[in-house]
């Protein structure tokens, strides 16, 4: 079965990044998203769950209000008990919307190339 998901839409309040008992980063938050026919406007709330190196960085370039566009696949959760949850959990983000409204990208530092050694070209089978 094919279970993959891809939207657009805007952070609906600052990420804030969490650890688990075993100190893996997780992050929750919601991103919202509208559509507007004629006069009628339908709005959709979406949960998303993040783990790892995605939750960090969503964590670190993001916040509320801000665009973003999400990949992942929906799961249900139980939250509390008999009350279960539909949400996202996410396998990869884009940035999108205007770029000055987005967090800065880390600089990269100029002149920090890794010197390598010289390659023995003669023990290859083929240059």
């Amino acid at each position: 079965m094919v279970n993959k998901v891809i939207f657009q839409g805007r952070l609906t309040k600052d990420p804030e990044l969490r650890k688990t008992q075993s100190d893996v980063s997780m992050l929750l938050f919601t991103v919202a998203w509208s559509e507007k026919y004629k006069e009628v406007e339908s709005k959709c709330f979406l949960f998303c769950k993040a783990w790892r190196q995605t939750a960090e960085s969503i964590s670190k370039f993001f916040s509320k209000g801000q665009e973003i566009i999400i990949e992942g696949h929906m799961v249900t959760e139980e939250w509390t008990e008999g009350e279960s949850k539909l949400l996202c959990i996410v396998d990869r983000w884009h940035f999108c919307g205007s770029k000055a409204n987005r967090a800065p990208e880390p600089e990269e530092k100029a002149g920090e190339w890794l010197e390598l050694p010289e390659a023995d070209t003669e023990e290859l089978p083929f240059s």
